[in-house]
């Protein structure tokens, strides 16, 4: 199984821009994808107006690629509540489930309520969590987890007031590595990319892979990089041998 992790440059309300900028990265790998392959989008690269326009566009991503989408998030109206959300498509296009952000942040507090599903799936046997950008940022979050997961995916937004993108990068690289250690598992992250466009803040490109197997300390954490698209072998013998070593000196999960 491979992860594919995305980091296109976006424009804030400008839903074509971003579905062109999105498939454009995708296409780069036309032909080398694989069916078990995981493909991650960032976070809400849609404007809010029309849930049509971002089902349809990850319902048209499997075409392209023939395999799974994690399709990042979009706001959208679900049991009368507004919710930052999001959809799994699988490699014949049906919907495998939705999951939502649980805990929205900064300026989303005024208009998304906090959403109900945690993104808890299994894809090609293995226990995947889902967790919108701040959520990942919550330990409970993954401690509410039925099972631990094998892989977290995390649709990121990353916004920061600071004048560059290395404080926000500093701080989402070691809470990658922390997270991947502590809990035993690969985490992937998807972002806009440092040059998209916001109306007030700026956005870091924060997206990359943890790999808690690797001993070089500069392999443990991969930003994604400036081709806007990652390519990541997954190696679940290495990822259980982590966690035997770890549970032999009692230092893991029960």
């Amino acid at each position: 199984m491979r992860l594919i992790l995305t980091q296109p440059k976006l424009q804030a309300f400008d839903s074509q821009y971003n579905l062109d900028a999105i498939e454009t990265l995708v296409l780069k790998l036309k032909g080398q994808y694989r069916p078990d392959d995981i493909l991650l989008l960032p976070e809400h690269f849609t404007d809010n107006s029309d849930i049509q326009v971002y089902s349809k566009f990850l319902h048209h991503l499997p075409a392209i690629t023939g395999c799974t989408i994690v399709g990042g998030s979009h706001h959208r109206n679900i049991d009368g509540k507004q919710m930052n959300a999001g959809t799994i498509i699988q490699p014949d296009g049906k919907e495998v489930g939705t999951y939502t952000k649980l805990r929205p942040y900064f300026h989303e507090l005024k208009h998304i309520t906090p959403g109900s599903s945690l993104g808890e799936f299994t894809i090609n046997g293995k226990k995947l969590l889902v967790l919108i950008c701040a959520d990942f940022w919550y330990s409970d979050m993954i401690l509410r987890a039925t099972k631990l997961p094998d892989i977290i995916l995390v649709p990121s937004l990353s916004v920061s007031r600071k004048p560059t993108a290395d404080y926000s990068r500093t701080l989402w690289r070691h809470l990658a590595i922390t997270r991947a250690y502590e809990f035993g598992v690969y985490i992937g992250i998807s972002d806009w990319s440092e040059d998209s466009s916001l109306p007030k803040y700026r956005t870091c490109g924060v997206g990359g892979f943890a790999d808690p197997t690797r001993i070089e300390p500069e392999k443990i954490f991969t930003p994604i990089s400036n081709d806007g698209i990652a390519v990541v072998d997954l190696d679940f013998n290495a990822l259980e041998q982590f966690r035997n070593d770890r549970k032999i000196r009692g230092f893991y999960w029960k």
